[in-house]
């Protein structure tokens, strides 16, 4: 199985920006091979090349290049309940999720490509409320090892920090004057690390992706211990 890929072509973020102008079932019906050709299947072979990466991160996370039912996200929006109505996204994602998770509020480390915003990092988004209670109480009960999460070497030098929305008061329970309170107050935990599709058409990106995912295990550690998760 190679472990080495050659970039986005310029086509993938090409048929991005297209879309993102003609941003509707008709454009999107005409134009869905090129989609499956251009997005769908380069996404697929990245997904692949890193899978061997990812096993020698953790064995516990899973890199599943299927284009349905696998690592990658869909193309089409969830409108149901939205007051944006776009029919599609206008980027392409993957997460490589725990094994253990069922959605993309698992722990999981993502990588998101757009022509203006390509992201890489890992964390969890919007647990639900009896997981996000452990990590918070993880992060309360042992501030000295979230410290080495937050303040490891490798971490500040990929990441500028947690980052994730919080509330405004310190949770019920939880002491105001703890010294990690702000990420306490947190209701995700996740580190981006930014590049450009510039950076992203290169073969060393995934290099790149492979060096961010390192750099966000220790997070993604410290979440699968609070939530008794193997990593």
């Amino acid at each position: 199985m190679t472990t080495s890929f050659p970039g986005f072509a310029p086509s993938f973020f090409t048929f991005l920006r297209q879309l993102a102008r003609h941003n509707d079932r008709d454009w999107f019906t005409a134009n869905k091979a090129r989609y499956q050709r251009q997005v769908a299947a380069p996404m697929s072979d990245f997904i692949a090349a890193m899978a061997p990466r990812l096993q020698k991160i953790s064995p516990h996370y899973v890199a599943d290049p299927r284009p349905h039912g696998g690592s990658m996200f869909r193309i089409y929006r969830d409108t149901r309940f939205a007051k944006d109505k776009r029919p599609y996204k206008e980027h392409a994602a993957c997460q490589f999720r725990h094994a253990a998770g069922r959605d993309a509020h698992a722990p999981g480390f993502y990588i998101h490509l757009a022509p203006k915003d390509v992201r890489v990092g890992g964390g969890i988004w919007l647990p639900p409320g009896p997981e996000l209670l452990k990590i918070r109480d993880a992060i309360a009960r042992d501030p000295a090892a979230w410290s080495r999460v937050v303040g490891g070497r490798r971490f500040k030098t990929a990441f500028d920090g947690i980052h994730g929305d919080a509330l405004v008061r310190a949770p019920r329970g939880f002491d105001d004057d703890h010294r990690h309170i702000e990420d306490i107050k947190r209701k995700s935990f996740f580190a981006m690390r930014r590049a450009t599709a510039a950076e992203a058409g290169e073969p060393g990106f995934i290099d790149t992706v492979d060096d961010t995912l390192r750099a966000a295990a220790p997070l993604m550690k410290f979440v699968c211990k609070a939530l008794h998760l193997p990593f």
